[in-house]
């Protein structure tokens, strides 16, 4: 009896400690936002749009939104985009997750089931990966109360790939052609001086 209570005693504290210190769990989130990614094919970083709309699941009982005050919309790396990256790593500590690493948009929340949209323009140093869009529901603290994303629970479906910038450019890759060029003309032109000086100092 006595180890049952301590038991009891010790999930509380812990319990007390990660709520006074604002630690939320990812599992004790409700997936109560509804939340879609339009595009276009692969999306190519720093050139491609994607338009992010999200609403109150029509489903969740009334009132089940009364504590969101902001919807803060992100870009999430896929499993498959996440093996042998513990850079990208999900956990289940929102403050270590890594998995929803790039953001996208903060706007407040509009309640009475309100559809919100936002364009956004793929940031230059976004890696190529699958994704997918996730949103969470913030309270007045500033705390994830509620999500809501473009894919299954499982992050199999709808997923969307990006690529990175490469670093060249047309205007780079023209210069370098044209620099092999010069190069090639330059190496036959020495070559002909070359012989033809040959020539003369024979004939002398």
């Amino acid at each position: 009896m006595a180890i049952n209570r301590f038991l009891f005693a010790s999930v509380f504290v812990c319990c007390l400690v990660a709520t006074c210190y604002g630690i939320v769990s990812f599992n004790s989130l409700k997936p109560t936002l509804t939340v879609t990614a339009t595009h276009k094919g692969v999306l190519k970083a720093g050139v491609d749009n994607v338009t992010v709309t999200w609403m109150l699941d029509p489903s969740v009982p009334a009132g089940t939104d009364s504590s969101y005050k902001m919807i803060k919309v992100k870009l999430c790396y896929a499993p498959i985009s996440q093996v042998d990256r513990g850079w990208r790593k999900t956990k289940d500590d929102l403050s270590k997750d890594k998995t929803c690493s790039h953001k996208i948009v903060a706007k407040p929340y509009v309640a009475g089931g309100t559809v919100a949209t936002a364009t956004w323009t793929v940031q230059r140093d976004v890696p190529t990966a699958k994704y997918f869009v996730r949103a969470y529901a913030h309270d007045a603290a500033d705390m994830e109360v509620a999500y809501g994303q473009t894919t299954s629970a499982d992050k199999k479906t709808n997923l969307f790939d990006i690529e990175a910038v490469t670093g060249r450019h047309v205007s780079l890759d023209i210069a370098s052609i044209c620099f092999s060029a010069f190069s090639v003309v330059s190496l036959f032109g020495f070559f002909f001086l070359e012989r033809r000086k040959t020539k003369i100092a024979e004939a002398k």
